[in-house]
């Protein structure tokens, strides 16, 4: 069996994001990058799956040069190689190029694969709809919000998919297939010092936007984002009076109906 990870790189948790001039998006010249953690839980159930099936599990991320430290950080836990999209212009595609952009690049490598694995959404846009779009364009079946996976003797796939309120659906589909992965699916494990030495001669392939047969007209971007800003705090005392109890009565109805906590 072999899968597709497709991994995309953000903004640390803990960087301190400074609006970049323009206001269109954030300064990415001074902070530091990681793996996107639901892009983790894919690479996770991918993993889970190649211990216990066997195969190979292949990285694939697009963007500037930095996008090789997740690469390296995949191939560390376990991926077998990797392929990376690279150019400074793919960090900042919207979901339906990228999608776009991951189809082309397979097909450029020439690889094929029987899953391909998404997280559920991005830290940094959560939008939830590569893995959707990928599906549609490459016309594969798709599950969202993965639980759980089992491959079947018959070359179908069965998986476990959360509904709302509390529901769970179990759909059977044919393989190639696309699938979204729901975080928390697995714990995450973490790199071991033999898995940092084999990443240095895992091969990591790199494809350019020439080697893509890049043309500028035909990505014209489906969303934009205009501006960014950082939400402005404000803070407000209120003194209630009266009784102890009228002053109780007060408080429940404001936490119930302004502050809506209760």
């Amino acid at each position: 069996m072999k899968i597709i990870v497709c991994i995309k790189q953000v903004p640390a948790k803990d960087s301190t994001l400074r609006i970049a001039e323009g206001g269109a998006w954030i300064r990415d010249t001074d902070i530091s990058f990681e793996i996107n953690e639901p892009d983790a839980y894919a690479l996770e159930a991918a993993l889970r799956l190649k211990e216990q099936h066997g195969g190979e599990v292949v990285a694939l991320s697009a963007g500037p040069a930095r996008v090789q430290t997740v690469l390296r950080e995949a191939l560390a836990k376990g991926a077998d190689r990797a392929i990376h999209l690279e150019d400074d212009a793919f960090a900042r595609l919207d979901a339906y190029n990228g999608a776009k952009l991951l189809a082309k690049g397979l097909a450029t490598a020439g690889e094929s694969y029987d899953l391909l694995f998404t997280g559920l959404q991005s830290d940094d846009l959560g939008y939830a709809q590569t893995g959707v779009i990928f599906a549609e364009l490459a016309g594969l079946p798709h599950s969202t919000i993965t639980m759980a996976i089992e491959p079947q003797t018959d070359g179908r796939l069965r998986v476990k998919r959360e509904l709302e309120a509390g529901w769970f659906q179990w759909v059977s589909m044919a393989m190639p297939a696309v699938l979204s992965i729901q975080s928390g699916l697995a714990k995450l494990r973490y790199a071991t010092l033999m898995g940092i030495k084999k990443a240095k001669t895992k091969e990591i392939k790199r494809l350019t936007k020439v080697e893509l047969g890049w043309n500028d007209a035909e990505w014209a971007p489906t969303q934009i984002v205009r501006r960014v800003y950082v939400p402005q705090k404000s803070k407000q005392t209120q003194f209630i009076e009266g009784t102890a109890k009228e002053a109780a009565a007060k408080l429940v109805e404001k936490l119930r109906f302004e502050a809506r906590v209760i």
